[in-house]
């Protein structure tokens, strides 16, 4: 088979699209023929070395995707061969074959194409637990959404909005805005005057909980929390933020949590629930992807480049 791979980190010029061995799949796992492939950011910190990587090179990035299974888990009758399934968090998807975990399977009904599931498996199962287990959104709930523009971001809005909050979102450039507003935003924003227009929207009150992936903007994110709000920090796109000081959270009876998918999809059962509920989510119209382009796994290297340069609005797809 075929695997996009790189041997050191760096740019994305040290992607290289090779031959590998077929993955032998182990106990408990099928092969997976690969259709889409979702690209993340998390991809590109793996390769430049900012997130850890287990094993030594050469690597294989990605963690989530689409395909149908080529070979079965023996006796498996859910998933025989050539059941299109999709997967938000097994490693080594940017390759031709991928062995899963059965447990991570994600079977796919026949309204979801391969281009939805890998648009929306990792990122709207994200947006999916940040409305509901990270905080409990309720109606006329002000929420402030960071880099709204992005692969979470975009179905962030669209789920807040369903669940009838009131929508800030802030993006970087007109364009990026313009998407948000589309998206269902009631009012989008750049990064020079959220502040000022969180606390207008809110009655000068505070926002009743901002989603912050961008991780220098954090003390800012705190600020605009009403007394009693709630900070959900769930990445660092611009760096580590700075430290917290408790009695800043104790002062204003602040909650700042985290959070992490990997920590919310506990076993197959909760995993094909949450799956199923976003499925529906999709076929209402709820959610709807925007896939900001899509690229053949092989050009890879492109496909980095361009969620780097922080034009891209939506998600990124690499095809086979």
């Amino acid at each position: 088979m075929h695997a996009l791979t790189f041997d050191h980190f760096g740019s994305a010029e040290v992607l290289r699209w090779s031959q590998r061995p077929d993955p032998t799949p182990g106990p408990g796992q099928a092969l997976v023929r690969m259709q889409r492939v979702g690209l993340n950011f998390a991809d590109v910190y793996r390769r430049n070395g900012t997130y850890h990587l287990s094993g030594s090179a050469p690597w294989v990035l990605g963690y989530e995707g689409a395909g149908v299974i080529e070979v079965p888990v023996p006796g498996d009758s859910l998933f025989p061969a050539g059941t299109r399934v999709g997967f938000a968090d097994m490693p080594h998807a940017n390759a031709e074959l991928v062995a899963v975990d059965r447990e991570r399977l994600i079977p796919l009904p026949d309204d979801i194409d391969a281009d939805t599931a890998a648009a929306v498996l990792l990122q709207g199962l994200t947006a999916q637990y940040l409305v509901t287990d990270s905080f409990m959104v309720r109606p006329d709930d002000v929420a402030v959404v960071h880099a709204a523009a992005g692969g979470v971001g975009l179905l962030l809005v669209q789920m807040l909005k369903s669940l009838g909050a009131v929508v800030l979102g802030v993006a970087s450039t007109e364009a990026r805005r313009d998407a948000v507003i589309a998206a269902g935003a009631d009012v989008a924003v750049g990064y020079d005057e959220w502040v000022s227009t969180a606390l207008a929207l809110s009655g000068g009150h505070g926002a009743d909980v901002v989603y912050d992936s961008v991780g220098r903007t954090l003390a800012d994110s705190l600020a605009v929390a009403r007394i009693g709000g709630t900070v959900v920090f769930y990445g660092m796109a611009a760096g580590d933020p700075d430290p917290v000081d408790p009695r800043l959270l104790m002062d204003r009876s602040l909650t700042l949590t985290g959070g992490d998918l990997w920590n919310v999809l506990t076993s197959a059962e909760v995993r094909r629930e949450r799956a199923s509920a976003l499925f529906e989510q999709v076929r209402r119209g709820v959610v709807k992807p925007h896939i900001a382009a899509r690229f053949a796994l092989r050009d890879g290297a492109q496909a980095h480049a361009f969620l780097e340069s922080r034009t891209a609005i939506g998600k990124v797809l690499l095809t086979l």
